[in-house]
């Protein structure tokens, strides 16, 4: 029996979506809920799970496409390898020749589908710049199997040191940097399409360097979430009346009451104790305070929103996702933390859900943890104010000593900056909140008293 494999429903605020891989061809046996395709939104990529056990018979939508909901993707044959199972088992019996006969006239039929099967797996996967690598195939990454594609690299033949033998982008860029000595470059880009594998290629001589270096290009279109992040970057800046602020914080009294806890923290709660939930904790105490750096634009009208839902922006190899901690002002240090480390997880992973990147209501983005030491952060629309950090750097400032005399000390500064649409938020504002989280962390205690 034939099944159709259809387009899932994609989320309400999702158009459509871009079939990005097939990791199965024509002809090849599949299992029930294994993952035959990858759509990419604007947001996540879904997964489109087999529906029974039998054969993936023909794909009807190529990688790259745009696609809807609803929209014919491929047909398999339920039971199809469980059919071919049996046959082979009947046919192995000495003692069955009746059985033996019928499973090869059973046997015809499949042969018939997986002869097709292979001759348009052929045509796909020149159309397409795709191979089957069997289960290792299966488990690339979007970005990673555009890597391995772009490069026609062999995944099962680059050491994986992912978990449950996953292939991740820095295996593929380590493998690459060791087999470029090995082949020439000039000659893998001048290849035809349809030549031969680099593997299979004859030894080329490499042609005289060019003087002064390298002047090659190469164009690679954007992915749909590279593009949505472009769009709503423009948009920010095109609509919004963006301004920012700048501040220090001193980060000695949160780096010693981490250091002082975080050995109990994580034997007590099972998650280590980062800096993220404690700017989290110190913006909410701020946000209550100046309920305008909390709001958003609609049209003509100001929505003032009543509570907290923190995003908290997360670099990936797709691009920056903003995963939404949700009722944060009423979640401990160690929900944030391990809600924040969860989404971060499936962010990187491409598992992350639609509904966990929408909506907020304040923004918080680390540029520190790449070594940036002062940036203008971009919001991250409709909301009206996003929290930049940055790299926390040792400089000698003026204190305060013994007896209230002035003394130069060595202490860890972070910078901070608030970049806020001015249209509802003035000046005043966004300062004494960048000022009021400044003092939180200076002093965790205002956060436990609310002073």
């Amino acid at each position: 029996m034939t099944t159709e494999i259809r387009v899932p429903q994609l989320p309400e605020s999702v158009a459509d979506a871009t079939l990005v891989a097939w990791h199965k061809q024509p002809g090849d046996a599949i299992k029930r809920d294994e993952n035959l395709a990858d759509l990419e939104t604007d947001k996540v990529v879904l997964e489109v799970p087999a529906p029974a056990n039998g054969v993936f018979r023909e794909i009807k939508v190529r990688s790259g496409t745009v696609v809807t909901s609803g929209q014919l993707l491929a047909i398999i044959e339920e039971g199809g390898a469980a059919a071919a199972a049996s046959t082979g088992k009947a046919a192995a019996s000495p003692n069955a020749s009746a059985a033996a006969t019928a499973g090869k006239a059973a046997s015809a039929p499949a042969s018939a589908t997986a002869a097709k099967g292979a001759s348009t797996a052929s045509v796909l996967q020149a159309a397409d710049g795709q191979a089957n690598n069997g289960e290792g195939a299966g488990k690339l990454s979007p970005s990673v199997r555009r890597l391995v594609e772009e490069n026609r690299l062999d995944p099962g033949a680059i050491p994986a040191s992912g978990k449950d033998g996953r292939l991740t982008k820095s295996d593929v860029v380590d493998f690459l940097g060791k087999k470029q000595p090995e082949t020439a470059a000039p000659a893998a880009r001048s290849e035809p399409a349809g030549g031969p594998a680099p593997a299979a290629r004859a030894p080329t001589p490499a042609p005289a360097a060019r003087q002064g270096g390298s002047r090659t290009e190469q164009r690679v279109p954007m992915t749909r979430l590279r593009q949505r992040i472009a769009q709503r970057l423009v948009e920010a800046q095109s609509t919004q009346a963006l301004l920012t602020s700048f501040n220090e914080v001193d980060m000695t009294a949160v780096m010693e009451l981490r250091a002082r806890h975080k050995d109990r923290f994580e034997k007590d709660h099972g998650v280590k104790l980062g800096f993220m939930s404690f700017f989290v904790k110190a913006c909410i105490e701020a946000l209550k305070k100046f309920p305008a750096v909390n709001a958003s634009v609609d049209g003509n009208d100001v929505i003032y929103h009543e509570y907290y839902d923190i995003g908290v922006a997360v670099s990936t190899d797709r691009g920056l996702m903003v995963p939404i901690v949700r009722d944060a002002d009423i979640k401990s240090f160690a929900t944030i933390e391990k809600e924040i480390g969860n989404y971060a997880k499936k962010a990187r992973e491409g598992t992350i859900a639609i509904e966990d990147l929408t909506g907020g209501t304040f923004t918080i983005t680390n540029g520190g943890v790449f070594g940036s030491l002062m940036s203008t952060p971009i919001v991250n629309a409709p909301q009206s104010a996003i929290l930049g950090m940055h790299k926390t750097q040792e400089r000698p400032m003026v204190v305060s000593g013994p007896g209230g005399v002035s003394q130069i000390a060595i202490r860890p500064m972070m910078y901070l900056a608030v970049t806020y649409d001015h249209r509802i938020i003035d000046g005043r504002e966004a300062v004494q909140f960048l000022v009021t989280v400044k003092e939180s962390l200076e002093d965790p205690g205002r956060m436990l008293l609310g002073v």
